[in-house]
């Protein structure tokens, strides 16, 4: 079981929607992991989107033009995103696991996303497993970005991978780390307790 099952249920998806409702009609800014991608590939790249989760990230990228796909293992999430943009294509799969051919997609992603924490909340001794699922899936050149806490201000649940093992997953997959920032404004990253990374295959 998933850190992420064991913390909501897999019944979690309307409201969690409902809290990101919230913060967009209080004025927050919903689209800096959208924003940040769209700065990596160009409008029309292909994005997996590793963890969509209601599909606020990949619902917007297709809005501005990109070519996407949604994979969640949490049905109550998809089930959101489907409901929001049911015309976009979204499967429920494990990504410790995914195997995109299996679903009828094409295999050479320009960019796979992962936001909101997907790596600390994977089921604990997955994540090598998943960095390589993911990495896979990436055309020649293509970029792996994630973003997620490191400590237990950043994260709904302890700590569960460090930045140094997160790259050396990275790494064992055939990826080479580009960049780090702090925030997905792109702000630089001093050490602290959330890290967005971009490696490239």
């Amino acid at each position: 079981m998933s850190r992420w099952d064991e913390l909501t249920g897999g019944t979690s998806g309307k409201d969690y929607a409902a809290r990101f409702a919230a913060l967009a009609r209080s004025g927050k800014d919903m689209h800096g992991e959208a924003r940040f991608c769209t700065a990596l590939v160009p409008a029309g790249a292909r994005v997996l989107d590793a963890g969509c989760g209601t599909g606020r990230v990949m619902i917007r990228l297709a809005e501005l033009g990109y070519d996407c796909v949604g994979v969640d293992l949490d049905a109550s999430m998809l089930a959101v995103a489907r409901e929001h943009a049911p015309d976009l294509p979204w499967f429920q799969a494990d990504l410790a696991e995914f195997e995109p051919r299996g679903l009828g997609v094409a295999a050479d992603f320009d960019l796979v996303v992962a936001a909101g924490n997907i790596f600390p909340l994977l089921a604990a001794g997955t994540e090598a497993a998943v960095t390589g699922r993911l990495a896979a899936v990436l055309r020649p050149g293509g970029l792996l970005v994630a973003g997620f806490g490191l400590d237990e201000a950043h994260l709904p649940v302890p700590p569960g991978i460090t930045l140094s093992e997160y790259d050396g997953h990275c790494a064992a997959a055939g990826l080479t780390l580009v960049d780090r920032f702090a925030t997905w404004d792109a702000d630089p990253y001093d050490g602290g307790g959330y890290a967005v990374s971009v490696h490239r295959r």
